[in-house]
């Protein structure tokens, strides 16, 4: 039971799943900002054009309602929600590109040079071609 305690302490410390906990917590208040925006501002503005806030569209069968309208909200939160987490994620990406574009190395220095009598090409430490075994100068 110790080695079981343990070993979840060390589960829990790890840096991936807090951050992944943060996520978490932060992406159900966002879900609550996205929710409130569609309910509050987006709903009773195309409710302007159909008479009504689409919450109110529904259909009574008996004693079931179905409430459609609550299902259309449901899909524009959904889509407002994916379409700010696709530019988030773009945005993230393309800094991430030019920090790695900042982080190249500098060029590295050439490895082979060119024999000048066969202009072959040949490693830099050669001191005689192995193609036309002339002598090379050291420089």
């Amino acid at each position: 039971m110790k080695n079981f305690i343990k070993e979840f302490k060390e589960f829990i410390n790890r840096g991936n799943v807090v951050d992944m906990a943060v996520g978490v917590i932060i992406g159900a208040a966002f879900k609550d900002i996205v929710t409130s925006l569609v309910e509050d501002i987006i709903s009773p503005i195309l409710g302007i054009f159909g008479g009504k806030n689409f919450d109110a569209y529904q259909i009574v069968m008996g004693e079931a309602t179905i409430k459609y309208g609550e299902f259309i909200t449901s899909i524009i939160n959904f889509l407002i929600m994916a379409f700010v987490i696709f530019m988030l994620v773009k945005t993230l990406n393309s800094i991430g590109k030019k920090f790695e574009k900042k982080q190249e190395e500098a060029p590295t220095a050439p490895t082979t040079k060119t024999c000048p009598y066969c202009l072959s090409e040949i490693k830099i430490e050669a001191t005689r071609c192995p193609h036309c075994t002339s002598v090379l100068e050291e420089k």
